[in-house]
């Protein structure tokens, strides 16, 4: 069963109504008795009562450098856990440069609560320093904005918030706390975590989805969103494997089913170039366990539209929201509770699914063999670095992506082995690279965290390296340097040939400025020292413990694929 914050609850909840606390005091006592570990913030003058709560808290206070920075943590936080990724901006300015974390929660399913320092409730509506309106900044792009005008409703208003980011299709919420408000003392009685319903097959579900297996020549599972666990993965797996059916990974999320399993097929959707749009259309049942059928996947509502193909959907969300073509069956659950009733389901294994699965198996080993590891006598590739990279990784190595085309050779070659081993941006949104490399190396210091970011996207967020180094994150972190924005230049030249105009750019020397930050930095211009540069910046995170940062110049126009 997926797990819940109830699950992760560190503390027990007893009734403290004799003491008194602030309002601050008090949530942070809730975040604490919730499970929260951690929290991301960029300080400010409206909310210090809940600084100085978190001052003796067990929550870990990560003190970022931008509040895009900080959200960006909070929801890659939000997607390697089951609760909800928190992060802490002030009002005004900090509130409008935390809105892209916001918006990559909302489009990527993703459990985040952002708590936003109002202006005192007294000097509302008089045009005060900083005063925006929370609720018509982010009402359109929050699952609930919620703001704290009663103090001794801290503790439910967190519990709420919490429930709210976790319950049906996960998302952000937002809470504003005044000033003024969060400093009055309350009873301190914390409010219990809300369960949250996980759904699951009724006898007519299986039964359904029973029938159509059987009567399918050609099956396709599509894993996707965030709201798995490693066990329900596992699962999963285990039942493909043994009925030698596939599954593909929608964008940016693979791992779910390894890399390496024989029903594996490859993601769909950007990043892809063999017709995995005409392998939607070929299939005569889709099976979407975790997302639904969206832009991305259908190419931009084009594919899989003809009403009678047959797609059941899996999901928590009985709205299907951002589903696009046909319906034939709804079962309403989260990933990992279907998956435990899927395991009960037995078919004869048929030859078509043999044939089906061994061909899709095929050209994904195709598409994701290395390229040769050995080094031209010219610039720098992407390609070498990937040949050379990639062999040194052991298999709980995980990737963090942001935006650009320079994602595509993580989509086509790093092996994701695990739930959660590849962590981006869904909504291609640049400037996550780096930040939500340094939330995957706090939540798991053990494992080898690489991020690859673009030179465009490495200078949106790139200064929270900073914030890796007086953390102790150590992410290997590649910058792809082709001096222009690339996933842009691609379109322009498709639609305007010959014309380039506004993508281009002049880099510094990103590795200084690692070195710069407390890291370790080296700049690769030539083919033949890459291998050297990888064995140096790993050797720099095992044995310094700091962070590493290959500056890979490379040519213009040269792709993945």
């Amino acid at each position: 069963m997926s797990q819940t914050m109830a699950d992760r609850t560190p503390i027990a909840l007893h009734n403290q109504a004799a003491t008194s606390k602030s309002a601050g005091h008090v949530i942070v006592d809730t975040l604490v008795a919730h499970g929260i570990k951690r929290a991301y913030v960029v300080p400010g003058e409206s909310f210090l009562d809940v600084l100085d709560g978190l001052h003796d808290s067990p929550i870990e206070t990560i003190v970022c450098r931008h509040e895009g920075g900080s959200t960006y943590m909070a929801e890659a936080d939000g997607k390697m856990n089951q609760i909800p990724g928190i992060a802490m901006v002030t009002r005004g300015p900090g509130a409008a440069n935390a809105h892209v974390g916001l918006h990559t929660a909302w489009q990527d399913s993703t459990p985040m609560v952002l708590f936003v320092g109002l202006i005192p409730f007294a000097h509302r509506d008089r045009e005060a320093f900083q005063e925006f309106d929370v609720k018509a900044w982010f009402d359109t792009g929050a699952k609930r904005v919620m703001v704290l005008d009663h103090a001794e409703r801290a503790s439910e208003i967190v519990a709420e918030a919490l429930f709210a980011a976790m319950s049906g299709r996960p998302g952000p919420v937002v809470v504003g706390l005044p000033e003024d408000v969060i400093r009055q003392q309350i009873p301190a009685e914390l409010h219990p975590p809300i369960p949250v319903a996980t759904g699951g097959m009724t006898i007519v579900d299986s039964a359904a989805l029973a029938d159509a297996l059987a009567a399918s020549s050609k099956p396709l599972f599509v894993t996707g969103g965030n709201d798995w666990t490693q066990g329900g993965a596992d699962q999963l797996t285990s039942w493909l494997e043994k009925h030698q059916i596939p599954a593909a990974a929608e964008w940016r999320t693979e791992g779910t089913v390894p890399f390496s399993s024989p029903s594996y097929a490859g993601p769909i959707g950007y990043g892809r170039p063999r017709p995995t749009y005409d392998l939607l259309e070929e299939t005569d049942l889709l099976i979407f366990v975790g997302t639904v059928p969206g832009d991305v996947i259908t190419d931009g509502f084009l594919c899989r539209q003809d009403w009678n193909k047959k797609n059941f959907l899996v999901t928590i969300d009985p709205s299907l929201r951002g589903r696009s073509g046909p319906v034939s069956y709804q079962i309403v659950a989260k990933p990992d509770v279907f998956v435990r009733d899927l395991a009960k389901i037995e078919l004869p294994v048929k030859d078509e699914w043999k044939t089906w699965t061994a061909r899709m198996r095929a050209e994904q080993e195709s598409f994701s063999a290395l390229p040769p590891a050995v080094q031209s006598a010219g610039p720098a590739r992407m390609d070498t670095l990937m040949a050379n990279l990639v062999p040194t990784l052991p298999d709980d190595a995980m990737v963090t992506l942001g935006a650009g085309e320079h994602t595509n050779w993580a989509h086509r070659y790093f092996p994701t082995q695990r739930y959660a081993s590849m962590i981006s941006a869904r909504n291609g949104s640049m400037g996550y690279s780096v930040p939500s490399a340094i939330a995957a190396s706090l939540e798991y210091p053990g494992r080898r965290i690489v991020t690859i970011a673009g030179d465009g996207e490495f200078l949106m967020n790139g200064q929270e390296l900073a914030t890796a180094a007086q953390y102790g994150a150590t992410p290997l972190v590649i910058v792809m340097d082709n001096q222009e924005y690339g996933t842009i230049r691609t379109h322009q030249e498709r639609h305007y040939p010959g014309k380039v105009s506004g993508t281009q750019l002049k880099n510094p020397d990103f590795a200084l400025m690692a070195q710069a930050f407390g890291g370790y930095g080296i700049k690769v211009e030539r083919d033949a020292d890459i291998p050297a540069a990888i064995e140096a910046a790993l050797k720099a995170i095992d044995e310094d413990h700091v962070f590493a940062l290959i500056h890979l110049v490379v040519e213009q126009r040269v792709k993945a694929y």
